[in-house]
């Protein structure tokens, strides 16, 4: 059976084959009235093609994790206010600090926690923001914890 199969196929071809041998050595036409195209542009009709502009941008986003905001206990908000006392009462350059922040996402609900080390310029009470060195600003409300390197508090 397979080799009816084999000799059909066979056959099939050289049929085929047959039908064009008149042409098959005939050189590629090149039109006289219109330039070729460009490789170039030609490979960008066989690139792919996204019917849905931004879909995949858009998955990638809803896939994307944010955290939720932690809401802080009785404890841990009076060893915050300990810490920013200490950073208050600290002299110039003996206010490095470890601070874990909060920082809500723009795109969604949600956001993420950063730990940044600096030097802390000054507490602004009326904004209710830490300055640190390079004049980056964090909201106290955001900040979760302090910690400064020297201790272990």
């Amino acid at each position: 059976m397979e080799e009816f199969a084999a000799d059909r196929g066979a056959q099939e071809d050289d049929a085929v084959s047959g039908e064009y041998d008149d042409i098959i050595n005939l050189p590629h036409h090149v039109s006289l009235r219109h330039p070729q195209m460009d490789l170039i542009k030609r490979a960008a009709q066989f690139a792919p093609f996204a019917a849905l502009t931004g879909y995949d941008d858009a998955i990638e986003e809803t896939a994307r994790l944010t955290q939720e905001k932690i809401t802080l206990g009785e404890d841990s908000l009076e060893e915050l206010d300990r810490a920013l006392a200490r950073i208050k009462s600290a002299p110039e350059g003996a206010r490095t600090a470890e601070i874990t922040f909060f920082v809500p996402d723009e795109k969604k609900e949600g956001g993420e926690y950063r730990t940044i080390t600096a030097e802390v310029l000054r507490i602004d009470d009326a904004a209710r923001e830490i300055v640190l060195e390079g004049k980056q600003r964090i909201a106290v409300d955001r900040i979760i914890a302090i910690r400064f390197p020297e201790s272990s508090e």
